[in-house]
């Protein structure tokens, strides 16, 4: 592990990085919607042309929401860091480009719904499912570079901090393979429904587990008046 003095040249503040960062995800979000088009129909079918894209809408409202829930994780992992060095630089621009690949994905598994295709549903379900659990682990190396440089942070963490983070990380990659594999082999509306968990377990714990565990020792046993 490098120490703190040895790569001053390569390190800054996090505003740059935050500031990239928060542009990708907002281009990000909306090449989301690219994939809402106007139903090609006669006149008089609108409506009915509408309600069969269904599976755009589905599809759009999981991702964005999935961006959003990532953009609050990167968020929180931000406030903790004090410096960037060249590796985190290189761990924050992983996590990107795994982000920025979800619309992919996203299209695929919503043109296969309309399609109304079973074999190519399969691909498409085990396709997206490949794609989160690589954003889950682009999550689990920018955590281990973390851990292993603990001196780009504001503060100590708990001891449990980086155990926490990644056992998130690797519950997603083990939970989207899981879920492409079933999708896959099983039926792809079972694996398509363990998809919008993921997102909201993210969610839930974006301020980490310890966080969660410390806000739920308060809400059920909170301290007596001074």
């Amino acid at each position: 592990m490098s120490g703190p003095d040895t790569d001053l040249g390569t390190r800054s503040d996090t505003s740059r990085a935050v500031a990239f960062s928060d542009a990708i995800f907002a281009i990000i979000i909306t090449l989301l919607v690219l994939d809402l088009g106007i139903p090609d129909v006669p006149p008089g079918r609108l409506l009915s042309g509408l309600l069969s894209q269904w599976p755009s809408y589905v599809a759009y409202l999981a991702s964005y929401s999935y961006v959003a829930v990532v953009w609050l994780n990167h968020k929180a992992a931000f406030n903790r860091i004090r410096q960037v060095d060249r590796g985190l630089h290189w761990m924050n621009l992983l996590v990107l480009f795994s982000t920025a690949l979800l619309p992919f994905p996203t299209i695929v598994v919503s043109h296969a719904l309309q399609e109304h295709n079973n074999a190519d549903q399969r691909v498409a379900i085990a396709f997206y499912a490949l794609i989160g659990a690589f954003l889950c682990a682009t999550w689990l190396a920018f955590y281990h570079y973390l851990a292993r440089h603990p001196d780009l942070l504001k503060e100590q963490v708990k001891g449990g901090f980086f155990h926490g983070e990644r056992f998130r990380a690797l519950a997603g990659v083990v939970l989207y393979l899981l879920a492409g594999v079933i999708g896959y082999l099983v039926a792809p509306l079972i694996g398509l429904v363990i998809f919008p968990f993921l997102p909201v377990f993210y969610a839930l714990t974006s301020a980490g587990l310890y966080q969660l565990r410390v806000t739920r020792r308060i809400t059920h046993h909170p301290s007596p008046p001074s």
